[in-house]
């Protein structure tokens, strides 16, 4: 817990309300204000640099045959690099990541400083989320060009209906750019989504949102999405390709059922 002020009365305010927190052991930190704000954007342009650094790894793992998910686990037992945030995918989107990211290099900007890391980051991403586009089109053949294609998942993560910085988003219009219908379906999201992308299907359910597709694309790891009928969704299909941008299901398992299967930075596609 990171408290920034220099108004003692308010740090005496702020320990009283905390002090439940304290005594179960939570850290309290105080600041200035300005350097608990600068911890915030620090925080968050580091977490969103790692998710950019493993996403990288991910593209290098399937020039070379690598299993990025090994390669996560192996780095995360270091003690000093962490386990948690290197897990590859689309990309970081949500209410902070970029929006923090952004505002810390235009801080650094305003005070003649460059910040060429995060900066990276920003740009990495941003160009991450528009390259899904090309794997699905990769995936179908090099062309999209009159395919349907069905998005499972539409808000920035799990568990809430934000759509703000979502990786669907450039995804979705990329898709849409290069000729190809899409239905799409999400559990919580999709009055939200209509605003950013009016222009295609919204379904009912999951496998509804499959039926006729030529493709399958997973952008959003919600629950049940780790627990789909499989034969029931290869069914429905007009055919079996399944791209998995967020690594749910093992290649193996999914080639055994019959799916042409392409997932985020690990060997074995199910072709």
């Amino acid at each position: 817990i990171v408290v920034g002020t220099d108004d003692q009365r308010a740090r005496d305010v702020i320990a009283e309300i905390y002090r439940p927190l304290y005594l179960n052991r939570s850290p309290i930190m105080y600041t200035d204000r300005r350097t608990a704000e600068l911890i915030k954007y620090a925080a968050n342009a580091f977490l969103a640099t790692k998710v950019t650094f493993i996403n990288e790894i991910a593209d290098l793992a399937e020039r070379t045959g690598a299993d990025v998910q090994a390669v996560a686990r192996g780095i995360g037992l270091d003690n000093r690099i962490g386990s948690k945030f290197l897990h590859a995918g689309p990309g970081f989107g949500g209410s902070c990541f970029p929006k923090d990211t952004r505002a810390l290099v235009k801080t650094a900007q305003d005070h003649d400083v460059s910040l060429r890391i995060v900066e990276a980051a920003i740009t990495v991403n941003d160009a991450r989320k528009r390259a899904m586009a090309r794997k699905v089109a990769s995936a179908l053949g090099g062309s999209l060009r009159g395919k349907t294609v069905a998005v499972l998942g539409l808000a920035f993560k799990p568990n809430t209906d934000d759509m703000r910085e979502a990786p669907s988003i450039p995804l979705i219009t990329a898709l849409i750019d290069q000729g190809a219908r899409v239905r799409a379906y999400d559990p919580e999201s999709m009055q939200q989504a209509r605003a950013e992308l009016p222009d295609i299907h919204y379904c009912e359910n999951e496998y509804d949102c499959a039926a006729g597709a030529d493709a399958l694309v997973i952008v959003t790891e919600w629950e049940q999405f780790r627990a789909l009928d499989l034969p029931r969704l290869k069914a429905q299909m007009a055919q079996p390709i399944v791209v998995d941008l967020r690594n749910i299901y093992r290649p193996e398992d999914m080639t055994k059922i019959g799916f042409i299967y392409e997932s985020i930075g690990r060997p074995g596609k199910g072709d």
